[in-house]
């Protein structure tokens, strides 16, 4: 990816008033958002408060599973290959059993034995939403079967807000290890450095198949 030029310039970290430096220092030692995706957000102020607010109450709090909303925000890399963000693991659904076998099933979720049907269920509600599929009744009763209402709109605006930007994210051709550098926080095992990063690219498993 770091040899492909980059579409959108980082912000500036000096140009940062004392809020935004917060953002980016919390970014910096837990990850997902890494800072180099929010560092590029800092042109607008509007755009990176926003993002920054709703993730907050989307991603880290609400009312869905933590663990759950992680599946359907790698689902979503998956789906619209954004390397960047597919590179990135939350570190509290990691502490809670999601693990990199199960992440690595995700595009057959329904057959695969990984997972709850509570999983698959927002799995199926994540595809819907992402390749924009027109379910039966059958989706719709399976969907209200494992989840309320409130979780079911937490869950659509969460999928609806990472896949708009992920699809945006992946055509700018941002690198991890270029802002804040030194931090490893919520990056996925084995790509913890420049170094590991770049050799796990070149192996034939390595998940996205990108042109380097």
């Amino acid at each position: 990816m770091t040899d492909r030029p980059q579409r959108i310039s980082y912000f500036p970290l000096e140009k940062m008033d004392s809020a935004m430096m917060n953002v980016m220092e919390q970014c910096a030692r837990e990850g997902t958002p890494r800072p180099e995706s929010s560092a590029v957000r800092a042109h607008s102020p509007g755009a990176f408060w926003a993002f920054a607010d709703a993730w907050d109450k989307l991603f880290r709090h609400g009312v869905v599973d933590h663990a759950i909303k992680e599946l359907c925000r790698v689902y979503v890399s998956r789906s619209v290959k954004c390397e960047y963000c597919g590179n990135q693991r939350s570190p509290t659904a990691q502490a809670s059993g999601i693990t990199e076998g199960k992440l690595d099933a995700l595009m057959n979720f329904e057959t695969s034995g990984a997972y709850s049907e509570r999983e698959r269920a927002a799995l199926s509600y994540a595809e819907a939403i992402t390749w924009r599929l027109d379910p039966d009744d059958t989706f719709w009763q399976r969907v209200h079967a494992n989840f309320s209402e409130e979780e079911l709109v937490e869950l659509a605006c969460f999928i609806s807000l990472t896949m708009g930007q992920q699809s945006w994210i992946r055509l700018l051709n941002i690198d991890h290890h270029q802002v804040m550098a030194g931090s490893a926080a919520s990056m996925a095992p084995g790509l913890e450095t420049p170094t590991t990063l770049t050799a796990a690219r070149n192996r034939e498993d390595y998940w996205i198949q990108t042109k380097h």
